[in-house]
């Protein structure tokens, strides 16, 4: 059998490239013609000018908080689904709230790839302890393995005893599902004298996989390995392993989505290897979320995965680009800082520190000139209090020493004392 799941897998990344931006243009035009709402959202774009990338870049990233108060104002889908694929279809709510559908299609997450990925290969059994409630996380998963030709055990969260006694009987070769359940699994079982020892692949989300926890794994047989999910796009990134087993640097991003990575509060792309936000583009008809931010913190991993395939890497989740915070009474938002950089020219990068001073708030922005530029330090700092409303004082840092890490507000307060 074939290491890929598929030839698009591992096809040309120029090919790739060619097929989904010669197919955008038409799809946004058919997408704006359904969705009402992402046609106002993209109103005033030529959107048959977005070819590449760089054209991709014009059009405004959606952010989830956009999203929402669009939705508020015309619920459920704030005029983002297309009112016909609603027809036969499932939708859920997920925390916000936000108002997901699910899409056509046997696989519509594409999650099949993540699982084949893992080493699942049809014929398998399949413990999924994801939610069905409400979200749709667990039929992310349950819908990708049962389309890679597995049977599913619908297990859900909670209800630890009988998740263990539904696995012994079960015997299930893979566990879906958060990376710290199946360790409770595992534990209880121990105490109760159950047996789980059939499981031997993990795929895991929604929550970190420390090296210790798949170190705990590997020793009792499980390989487990991640993929990075959201619900408005099922699986976004997934790992994948090398000849010896072993988990590979990075993730590999699935195909049929656009992924960039923005610099918080912006919507303008970082270099390769810089921490940003995540921003995805679907070509899915039922729900066409263009430029969506997902709220989560990754970097591009440059070069092509060992593995075989081709598409783009990047680091998994790193974190939450969402940093906006409150200073003296006052919300202080990344895109404030961005705005402030626009402003300044010579500002290549600036980084916001809040800290106190006894029981006092403070700010320093700390600013990284172009080469050969002298900032008015004075005048960036009038505009720091007029965008934000609250003062604060202006750093200026060598070109080079701020941290690449996505953080554009740090906030560093010390509320132990």
């Amino acid at each position: 059998m074939s290491p890929h799941f598929d030839a698009l897998e591992i096809r040309d990344p120029a090919e790739r490239e060619r097929d989904l931006f010669s197919a955008l243009p038409g799809f946004l035009s058919n997408a704006v013609g359904r969705a009402e709402g992402l046609a106002a959202w993209l109103s005033g774009h030529d959107l048959s000018k977005i070819v590449d990338r760089s054209a991709l870049t014009r059009l405004p990233v959606l952010r989830k908080a956009d999203l929402l108060e669009k939705q508020k104002a015309h619920p459920p889908f704030g005029g983002f689904v297309d009112p016909d694929a609603l027809e036969g279809a499932r939708v859920f709510m997920s925390p916000g709230p936000l108002w997901e559908i699910q899409g056509a299609g046997a696989d519509p997450w594409q999650a099949a790839r993540a699982f084949f990925a893992a080493g699942v290969r049809p014929g398998a059994r399949v413990h999924n302890a994801f939610a069905y409630h409400m979200t749709p996380g667990g039929f992310v998963l349950d819908s990708g393995a049962r389309a890679l030709g597995c049977s599913v055990f619908p297990a859900g969260t909670g209800n630890t005893d009988l998740q263990v006694e539904a696995a012994e009987a079960f015997r299930p070769d893979v566990y879906a599902g958060t990376p710290d359940f199946l360790k409770i699994m595992f534990e209880r079982a121990e105490r109760d004298g159950r047996d789980l020892s059939s499981f031997r692949i993990g795929l895991v989300s929604g929550g970190a996989l420390f090296p210790s926890m798949r170190e705990e794994y590997r020793a009792r047989g499980v390989a487990v390995l991640q993929c990075y999910a959201s619900a408005e796009f099922g699986v976004i990134a997934y790992e994948t392993t090398g000849r010896d087993g072993a988990p590979l640097p990075g993730m590999v991003v699935n195909e049929n989505l656009i992924v960039e990575i923005v610099r918080p509060g912006t919507d303008d792309p970082v270099p390769d290897g810089e921490v940003g936000e995540v921003v995805v583009t679907s070509l899915n008809p039922a729900y066409p979320l263009v430029r969506l931010g997902t709220g989560d913190l990754s970097a591009i991993v440059p070069g092509t995965s060992p593995c075989g395939r081709t598409n783009m890497r990047i680091r998994g989740w790193m974190g939450r680009a969402d940093q906006r915070t409150k200073v003296k009474g006052m919300f202080v938002d990344p895109g404030q800082i961005a705005e402030l950089t626009r402003r300044h020219v010579e500002i290549e990068r600036a980084r916001l520190v809040v800290s106190r001073e006894g029981a006092s708030d403070t700010m320093v922005l700390h600013v990284e000139p172009f080469s050969g530029t002298t900032p008015d330090l004075a005048t960036i700092e009038a505009s720091l209090r007029e965008l934000t409303k609250v003062g604060g004082r202006v750093a200026l840092a060598e070109t080079g020493s701020l941290p690449r890490d996505g953080k554009v507000i740090a906030d560093e307060r010390d509320y132990s004392d």
